[in-house]
């Protein structure tokens, strides 16, 4: 299977822009990392069943890149059971609260990094799996972002997403609420799609799609975890 194509920045305008939409987002995660580094996990029991399965997907011969890592409570989890797990958030003041947990928890194969999941993290084949957890909603370019992460895996890799489809929830958080939010400065961009086109971008960037699974416990969990393999050889799991 090819190698999935991503758009060039080569010239100066769209450069500039990748640097003024990293800026954006940049300031509004910075704005609110300490009350997100406090606010509590709304589905515990869901979020605990994703943790077990992904360290069930990892290995102690792996490298793995986690991007928009937040805080970094979630990368200390899978950290262990992993060689080395690289986790990227754009927010710097997101990153400095996560190195604060690591060193009050040191876990010697995580390190973490300010980078943009839009623009390139990782060189290609670098990574054995990549995590993206309640990220690709709020990239930029969904299609640009999932071929950057599908680039930096090896043959055989794994990319291991859990993203809210927001287009399957009630259309008044969707026309109404998140514009609303986003006039008042209180929710970052937001791209709206559903299950069905998550599953076509992933697909555009050749990825095979080998399972799709929803873990939220209370009522319909808007949030498709899906862990496709990429590379020249697919291996299922």
């Amino acid at each position: 299977m090819p190698s999935p194509a991503i758009a060039p920045l080569a010239d100066t305008s769209s450069l500039a822009e990748a640097k003024a939409s990293a800026a954006r987002k940049a300031r509004f995660w910075d704005r609110i990392a300490v009350k997100y580094a406090v606010a509590p996990i709304a589905d515990m029991a869901g979020y605990e069943a994703t943790l077990r399965r992904v360290q069930g997907l990892l290995s102690t011969d792996q490298d793995v890149l986690e991007i928009g890592c937040g805080t970094g409570t979630t990368a200390l989890r899978p950290a262990p059971f992993t060689r080395r797990l690289v986790a990227t958030d754009v927010s710097r003041r997101m990153i400095a609260i996560a190195r604060r947990k690591l060193a009050a928890e040191p876990v010697p194969q995580l390190s973490f990094a300010v980078a943009d999941a839009d623009t390139p993290v990782a060189a290609p084949g670098e990574y054995h799996a990549v995590l993206a957890f309640n990220l690709l909603h709020l990239v930029t370019d969904l299609d640009r972002a999932l071929a950057l992460a599908a680039q930096s895996l090896r043959p055989g890799g794994l990319l291991i997403s859990k993203t809210p489809c927001i287009a399957e929830m009630n259309p008044l958080i969707r026309y109404l609420a998140l514009p609303v939010m986003r006039a008042i400065g209180k929710a970052p961009h937001v791209l709206c799609f559903d299950a069905d086109e998550l599953q076509s971008a992933i697909a555009r960037q050749g990825l095979d799609i080998v399972s799709v699974e929803r873990h939220g416990t209370r009522g319909r969990d808007f949030r498709v975890h899906r862990g496709p393999q990429a590379g020249l050889n697919l291996h299922h799991l």
